[in-house]
């Protein structure tokens, strides 16, 4: 059987898009989004789903690993992110003192928080939140998770859909070892790669001059200093188009001769949602 890990615990925001991805997989939890790239690299049948970021709050901080590892990303997935108050059986309202979540959750509910005067409590992700609630059994707590979590911990959702923005996307990864990538054909592509550049004067600028020589559309273009430096930075960056297309391959040719590092990541089909 498929094996696919995700960073936190069965509930997550992230075992949902699991389910979704690969619904026939053994889906197992990892502590840390380090221990899910170590699991995938060490395992090349296996494959790893992470949020690379959310609309509403930016990256959610796995450049570090992406480029340690460097996996091979086989395809994109967004998922609707709807946030849900979750406490004990019977509990209102007006009884909780406390919430807990993600960090990025209660940011993203500060509205309803705000105006219920409760006060927040950072945990390491939303559904080892909601786990916490069903074990305390105190119904002054509450935590901010998805359904899944409360199916999961035996809670009851008291008020849906709490965060302050609809329509919330995260946008997860779904990466290995295994170097593959889809035949170039009628479709709409994502090529992502890093690099890293020579260290002389303008660097940057001369380096991307080949994609807008060539018409080629760069969606996404981060840049993150090396472990220990901040001197020396690589980027993160994704283009429209397959890598076979002859306008991304002469557009990544030119920026090869500005680069010290170069490597590609991965080849696959934009998610539909992109459309929309």
């Amino acid at each position: 059987m498929e094996k696919i890990y995700f960073q936190g615990t069965f509930g997550a925001y992230s075992h949902l898009a699991a389910l979704s991805v690969a619904p026939k997989a053994k889906i197992i939890p990892c502590k840390t989004f380090d221990e899910c790239f170590l699991k995938a690299f060490e395992d090349s049948s296996s494959r790893i789903i992470i949020p690379e970021s959310n609309r509403i709050t930016g990256n959610i901080g796995i450049e570090y690993l992406v480029f340690k590892y460097r996996l091979n990303i086989y395809s994109e997935y967004f998922q609707k992110i709807e946030h849900n108050l979750l406490v004990i059986p019977g509990t209102k309202i007006s009884d909780i003192k406390n919430i807990y979540s993600h960090s990025q959750a209660l940011s993203q509910c500060s509205n309803f928080i705000k105006s219920n005067n409760l006060i927040e409590h950072v945990r390491a992700d939303t559904a080892g939140s909601a786990e916490m609630i069903s074990r305390i059994k105190d119904n002054k707590n509450a935590a901010i998770a998805s359904t899944l979590s409360a199916k999961t911990y035996g809670l009851e959702i008291i008020k849906k859909n709490i965060e302050n923005e609809k329509g919330n996307l995260t946008r997860f990864l779904i990466m290995g070892k295994n170097i593959f990538q889809p035949e170039y054909g009628d479709k709409k592509y994502i090529t992502s790669f890093l690099f890293k550049l020579k260290s002389k004067p303008a660097a940057l600028y001369q380096s991307l001059g080949g994609f807008a020589i060539n018409g080629v559309n760069l969606t996404k273009l981060q840049s993150y200093p090396e472990k220990n430096s901040f001197e020396s930075y690589f980027f993160l960056c994704d283009l429209d188009g397959h890598i076979e297309d002859v306008k991304v391959k002469k557009s990544l040719e030119e920026l090869g001769l500005h680069c010290q590092d170069f490597h590609v990541l991965g080849v696959f089909e934009a998610d539909k949602i992109r459309e929309k």
